[in-house]
């Protein structure tokens, strides 16, 4: 079995398939076992499951299954549901899926004018592809009428921000649900909640995630079954109107607001770091799962542990308006050795000179720990935290803290 990709979510997918399968990674990195430098093209396996979004949306998996190779993960053309924010909108608003009101620009006169009409707080996206970090939302119209301009020149992602997407704000907790679909009906996975925003009481920019927990207090079986009936199945009905058979996993990022729940976005590969909680929690075979979708027909329903897990992603200093590499990172096999500790998932990791791991991304691991409940696998992942270190590492220290102390929503955000 093949693994695309070379992130957090990566680790966990070869984490749990490696439960039932040998699992090659590529490209991977030096942390996670089984990377390999042969490229997914030239290899074989019975199953590829591609990680990352930049490479469905340039169609890895049109060209893996052209070679007849069984493939988890959409074509170029599904893919472009997260490969571009203004054609995902256009598909929502015709399957009659709950979303944000909103409006799509290319004209900077034309956006700042939509721009005056919304009311706090502000929300501006990339309409392209920006590593988790398009979007900003924001209470001061200066910084808004700011991101528009930088997205629209091409200042700040350059062609994937010249096309913005400016959504009415929403208030309410976030939550994330993974579906995986075979084509023509899906499956929900065990729902969780992540955090966004850099820093503690979600403050400062956005990231690609600094932490996630599962279960969540809030997203009872009858909350998702009302997801997975109004919001994916309608998509994936759309998405056969237009001759796409979306065999992948759909990632649907929700807003929890007063009026009831409401699309953020659809991703199209499996999240990070929800991936770090969610997998690990399955007690049926994530392989027989994602041969079945990739083959088009789900027949098995999946089963979870009761469990609690809870992530905390460590980063490096800067992050994510800048990146420091190449520090090495100490405490690793200590932190894996503590009970309750599900596993220290790499993600930015390179190895130096001398085979030690160091830092080569923003985030750099995924602290996962396990329990009965979630204050306990709390517990595990912040004890296993702080074995770890390197100059400048940082961390968010509320990770499912709300959800800890309270079984209450985390402040799960405005958006």
């Amino acid at each position: 079995m093949v693994v695309v990709g070379s992130g957090g979510r990566e680790h966990a997918l070869a984490h749990v398939l490696g439960r039932d399968a040998e699992v090659v990674v590529t490209p991977g990195n030096p942390g996670i076992p089984g990377s390999v430098s042969t490229p997914a093209t030239e290899l074989d396996a019975d199953l590829f499951v591609v990680g990352p979004e930049a490479p469905l949306v340039a169609g890895l998996a049109d060209d893996l299954r052209a070679q007849g190779k069984l493939v988890f993960g959409p074509g170029a053309d599904g893919a472009r549901l997260e490969g571009s924010k203004a054609w995902m909108k256009a598909l929502l608003v015709d399957a009659g899926v709950p979303t944000a009101a909103h409006g799509t620009f290319t004209d900077v006169d034309a956006a700042l004018a939509f721009l005056d009409t919304m009311a706090l707080p502000y929300v501006v996206k990339t309409d392209g592809l920006a590593a988790g970090k398009g979007v900003v939302v924001t209470d001061s119209i200066d910084e808004a009428r700011h991101t528009v301009r930088s997205y629209l020149a091409g200042d700040a992602f350059g062609d994937a921000g010249r096309t913005c997407v400016i959504e009415e704000g929403m208030t309410g907790p976030e939550l994330s649900i993974l579906a995986v679909c075979d084509g023509t009906r899906a499956v929900a996975l065990a729902p969780a909640q992540d955090f966004k925003r850099v820093g503690d009481d979600d403050s400062g920019p956005n990231t690609g995630g600094m932490g996630a927990y599962s279960p969540v207090p809030i997203a009872p079986p009858e909350l998702v079954a009302e997801v997975m009936d109004r919001f994916v199945a309608p998509t994936i009905a759309a998405l056969r109107a237009r001759g796409i058979e979306y065999r992948g996993v759909l990632y649907a990022g929700l807003m929890l607001t007063p009026d009831g729940p409401r699309m953020l976005e659809y991703n199209v590969r499996f999240g990070d770091p929800e991936s770090q909680v969610v997998l690990p929690r399955l007690t049926s075979s994530l392989v027989d799962l994602l041969a079945q979708a990739a083959a088009g027909a789900i027949v098995d329903e999946p089963t979870f542990s009761e469990d609690a897990l809870v992530t905390v992603v460590c980063a490096t200093e800067g992050y994510p308006l800048s990146t420091r590499v190449g520090d090495v990172i100490e405490g690793i096999d200590r932190a894996r050795r503590l009970p309750g500790v599900e596993e220290v998932f790499c993600a930015g990791t390179d190895a130096d000179a001398n085979g030690s791991l160091v830092t080569a991304g923003g985030r750099v691991l995924a602290v996962t720990g396990r329990g009965p409940s979630i204050a306990e696998a709390r517990r595990a992942a912040y004890d296993a935290a702080r074995c770890i270190s390197w100059p400048g590492m940082h961390l968010r220290s509320d990770i499912a803290r709300s959800a800890a102390e309270l079984g209450s929503p985390d402040e799960g955000a405005s958006r």
